[in-house]
């Protein structure tokens, strides 16, 4: 049982950090270098979209990692689980606190509404999730550490 729930939760921790640093390396500078008004509806499509799947994908992972760290307690590496945890909780302290906030703007906006300062703000939401993302990463590399 146990085994089952580290594979699981390694795998699905191991998708989200791959969906996240794709949308880090490869959507954003792929909408960024769209013509004229197409990267910021872009943006505002995937804004909506990850974000209503994000939420239960980070809080999942917290979870699932949160039971094989009580599961696993008496077994080696537990010490790298319960770390993976503490990264995954300051990835979803920070998703509430500076990602999702500006995330919750920038997917209304549309070419007639957004700011004037909205590409600012998109770059800001970038530089917040390059950190995000080298934080899961961290917490996926302790995950895989802890099954060997």
């Amino acid at each position: 049982m146990l085994n089952t729930l580290e594979v699981f939760t390694t795998v699905l921790v191991g998708v989200m950090v791959g969906v996240e640093f794709s949308v880090a390396f490869v959507i954003n500078p792929i909408l960024n270098a769209l013509p004229e008004d197409s990267g910021q509806l872009g943006r505002a499509h995937g804004g909506r979209m990850l974000g209503a799947v994000m939420p239960v994908w980070y809080i999942g992972s917290l979870v699932l990692v949160a039971a094989w760290a009580m599961a696993g307690r008496h077994h080696s590496g537990a010490g790298l689980v319960v770390t993976a945890g503490a990264l995954l909780i300051l990835s979803v302290i920070m998703s509430i606190l500076l990602l999702v906030p500006i995330n919750n703007r920038g997917k209304t906006w549309t070419p007639d509404n957004r700011p004037a300062d909205w590409k600012q703000q998109m770059n800001r939401w970038d530089r917040f999730h390059y950190v995000r993302v080298a934080v899961i990463i961290a917490a996926f590399t302790l995950l895989v550490a802890a099954l060997a």
